[in-house]
């Protein structure tokens, strides 16, 4: 199984959301353009594209409002690392 890379899932959130920029290093919360219906449609869309990947809506869990796009990518990282370990 393949995680895009941080650039693909930038430009991945950008066409489910519509934004025209999205700094990986800016809290999803701060850029207006991207909500949590808009999450959820690029979550399914992996989970289609990868149904063995494990993800959920886990990976935005956003406990300190300042979840980023890296660190989504760093979860995605960590599933797909942990399920080859595993």
């Amino acid at each position: 199984m393949m995680i895009p890379s941080l650039e693909d899932l930038i430009e991945q959130m950008k066409a489910v959301s519509g934004a025209l920029t999205i700094d990986a290093d800016v809290p999803l919360t701060d850029i207006a353009d991207v909500d949590s219906m808009d999450l959820m449609e690029w979550l399914y869309g992996f989970q289609s594209a990868n149904p063995d990947a494990g993800a959920d809506a886990n990976v935005f869990d956003n406990e300190d409002s300042l979840l980023t796009v890296r660190i989504v990518h760093e979860r995605l990282t960590l599933l797909v690392t942990a399920d080859a370990v595993g």
